[in-house]
């Protein structure tokens, strides 16, 4: 992924809050030889620690295809994208121009995490990453606990394998334009306001977050 020192991260907390409110992405796992990589969506939690870029937490259903080529290689990717707009040529075509000479381009917001992978086959082990997982996504509460041997959910355990990732290296890129002139920049954020498509109310919302401070 190109990052333009523009478009980087202000700083690791940029990208930590960002993660924080967005846990659905996609795994991207390298395939055995000869094979191409495995993509699979998922939702996970992020921990910002141990470690100095956090750790994973996921689970996916023991047949998933992807095991095989997760345990011959642990080395993974975990893509998230989000906060997405697309952006028309007239929108971002510099002052004094005709409007047809603007570029067309994509706002978004994307963090790669570098991971190092781990399967949690043990059953009290996948029992506590299952419950953290289910305390993330549902703090209300609501849902009974997973414990091996009991029920409701003990005798799916064995059907579940459990992902731990290590994160060892972050990518992370805010793409809103805030390279360009200050004119084209506010017509961009009306432009945003009044479409208001899906998308449109985030990444105007980064457009101004990110603009240098005057």
């Amino acid at each position: 992924m190109l990052i333009h020192p523009w478009d980087a991260a202000h700083d690791a907390g940029e990208w930590r809050d960002w993660l924080a409110r967005h846990d659905f992405g996609q795994l991207a796992v390298n395939g055995l030889p000869g094979e191409p990589p495995w993509v699979q969506p998922m939702h996970f939690r992020y921990d910002s620690g141990p470690g100095p870029y956090g750790t994973v937490l996921a689970h996916l259903a023991r047949p998933n295809p992807l095991w095989r080529a997760l345990e011959e290689n642990r080395a993974v990717v975990l893509s998230v994208v989000d906060d997405y707009a697309f952006i028309p040529g007239p929108w971002s075509a510099p002052e004094g121009t005709p409007p047809e000479h603007g570029t067309p381009t994509s706002f978004y917001a994307a963090v790669q995490l570098v991971c190092t992978a781990h399967v949690v086959d043990d059953p009290a082990e996948k029992a506590e990453l299952l419950n953290r997982q289910v305390a993330h996504f549902q703090p209300e509460g609501g849902t009974a606990p997973v414990t091996p041997g009991e029920s409701p959910f003990g005798r799916l355990l064995p059907g579940l394998r459990g992902l731990r990732l290590d994160v060892t290296g972050v990518r992370a890129k805010f793409k809103y334009a805030n390279q360009k002139p200050e004119p084209v920049q506010h017509r961009i954020a009306e432009a945003l306001t009044h479409r208001n498509a899906p998308g449109d109310p985030q990444a105007h919302t980064h457009q101004l977050r990110r603009r240098p401070p005057r």
